[in-house]
């Protein structure tokens, strides 16, 4: 046992040599001393100033209640819309399928889909000659009115953003008043994952069997 501890301390003194003055490890500023006990300090959640007011001013039944009126109105305004044109939608792709390579260098996409070449880059509204001779010319036609109703458009993609980024952060209220009322239990727990911005903390309850 005596020769055991003291192979135990050459071994500490050369560690102690041997280790680099400006070396720098994580637990130099996550640890403390507690009554002469090595203590992991706890990350602190992470919380936005808005989280905090909704969450201490308003119950969890009354933030759902305004998150489902908001998908309410995300549905709506996707029905209207369509998502025909929105930014940062994955482009659709039309797949045509050719039998030689001739056929491919003669390819004209305009005929091909039976309409004019000013109409090929649509998603929508992308009548047929016949149509086009057929039919009269309807809607606004003069580039101001064109333009007008482009940013009439662009106005409802943007409110649908808002509208979609104000129901995520709601239901992420949502969670993180539930995970606190849930805190109140007695049960034994670990907390897995710390609080984000983004979502509530999680943590791993002691299985208790209900009598």
């Amino acid at each position: 046992d005596y020769h055991k501890k003291q192979n135990a301390l050459r071994a500490l003194q050369k560690k102690a040599l041997d280790k680099n003055p400006d070396e720098f490890y994580f637990k130099m500023i996550r640890a403390e001393l507690q009554d002469g006990v090595h203590v992991i300090k706890q990350p602190k959640d992470e919380v936005t100033p808005e989280q905090v007011k909704l969450m201490r001013t308003q119950d969890i039944k009354y933030v759902e209640m305004k998150r489902v009126a908001e998908a309410k109105k995300i549905e709506r305004l996707k029905s209207e819309l369509h998502l025909l044109d929105a930014e940062g939608k994955n482009p659709n792709k039309h797949v045509f399928f050719l039998d030689t390579k001739k056929q491919v260098q003669e390819f004209d996409i305009a005929t091909h889909l039976d309409t004019v070449p000013e109409l090929v880059g649509r998603v929508y509204n992308r009548p047929t000659i016949a149509t086009l001779q057929k039919e009269t010319l309807k809607g606004a036609t003069e580039p101001a009115h064109l333009k007008k109703l482009a940013q009439q458009r662009k106005n409802q993609y943007d409110l649908l953003k808002q509208r979609i980024e104000r129901e995520k952060a709601m239901f992420v209220v949502a969670q993180k008043i539930q995970t606190r009322k849930d805190l109140l239990d007695k049960t034994h727990k670990v907390k897995v994952k710390k609080e984000t911005t983004n979502g509530p903390a999680i943590y791993k309850f002691k299985f208790q069997r209900k009598r």
